[in-house]
């Protein structure tokens, strides 16, 4: 994974690479309990959330050390959408999901899917 970061573009691609690798290998199930995973490694403890110093501390842990404290914000920015300064678990499987187009593409079947189940289900 190192080569991959010492290029001079974006870290991103590398959930483009890797993400949808993850989801083909483990499944939905497998997919979603590592993204569990990823938060926990990278959320901060006391506030049960990724906050930004969080992030920074912890990012080496998935390989994103080489991001900069912008890529960071960046990151959280894009990815909170209540808006309190802070990554909670959705949010961050959400965030995940975005980086990843190929994956937002194949997740949308899933959607649809469960969505279909539950209402057949339901009925």
């Amino acid at each position: 994974m190192a080569a991959a970061n010492s290029s001079s573009s974006s870290s991103s691609p590398d959930f483009q690479d890797y993400l949808p690798l993850m989801a083909n290998k483990l499944g939905g199930d497998g997919l979603i309990g590592e993204l569990c995973n990823g938060f926990n490694l990278l959320m901060d403890r006391e506030k049960g959330v990724i906050t930004f110093e969080s992030l920074k501390k912890n990012s080496a842990l998935l390989g994103l050390q080489d991001l900069t404290d912008d890529d960071l914000r960046s990151m959280m920015k894009e990815g909170d959408f209540d808006g309190d300064g802070a990554l909670n678990q959705m949010e961050f499987c959400v965030l995940m999901f975005r980086l990843s187009p190929e994956l937002m593409e194949a997740s949308q079947f899933l959607v649809e899917e469960a969505f279909e189940q539950e209402f057949n289900d339901f009925h």
